[in-house]
């Protein structure tokens, strides 16, 4: 276990990593959005349901996670400042960068879309994951379950959630395409690569030599 005091002084950066690892999440979610080749599942659903109620899809994507918060209460999770930050910032983030890049036509940018929209989806996770203040409301729900039902693996209980939001937003009217798949197959592989890489580590205080033996 990370020495907490240790972590606490680096605090300031860790805040920096986590709001920027937010923010950039919500632009990825934009970019894949604006590609039009498909969503994650999450963001299926969000579509789906922006879809059908005219609310903004960064509007429903805080509604959302906060409804997915009050899940944790029968779980016994506790959320840290990184999950309600999770809330709100990337809702807010998508929306201002929805609003700020163009919805291409051309297949080729819209692919540029999609890559670019997967691989910062990657490293902004590495960034919010690696600053340790909290996990998102999504994934504090997972291991929520998988705490309270040690039998289940957090493979099946992340394929059932994900697999049955995403059935729902396909019916909502969410996008549903080459992307979801790509997305699917890239995220895990880039989580790996980039939660290590932002990680911080807890600071090491300097050992003292061993004094030497007196003679």
């Amino acid at each position: 276990m990370a020495p907490i005091g240790n972590l606490r002084d680096r605090l300031g950066r860790r805040l920096v990593q986590l709001f920027v690892g937010l923010v950039l999440y919500g632009v990825s979610m934009a970019l894949m959005i604006e590609s039009a080749l498909g969503l994650d599942p999450w963001d299926v659903f969000h579509q789906g349901l922006a879809e059908r109620t005219g609310l903004s899809f960064g509007t429903i994507t805080i509604i959302v996670g906060a409804a997915v918060l009050l899940l944790w209460i029968p779980l016994r999770q506790r959320p840290g400042i990184g999950t309600v930050s999770n809330v709100v910032l990337i809702g807010l983030a998508v929306d201002a960068a929805l609003a700020l890049l163009p919805a291409p036509d051309a297949l080729a940018l819209r692919i540029t879309f999609l890559v670019s929209g997967i691989v910062l989806n990657g490293v902004a996770t590495g960034m919010y994951i690696g600053a340790r203040l909290g996990p998102g409301p999504r994934d504090g729900l997972m291991t929520g379950y998988v705490a309270l039902r040690p039998t289940r693996s957090i493979r099946l209980v992340r394929t059932t959630i994900e697999v049955t939001v995403l059935a729902i937003g396909f019916l909502l009217g969410g996008t549903v395409g080459i992307g979801t798949v790509a997305y699917a197959l890239a995220i895990g592989p880039l989580a790996h690569v980039f939660i290590p890489l932002f990680t911080v580590a807890p600071t090491v205080p300097p050992t003292r030599p061993a004094p030497e033996p007196s003679t």
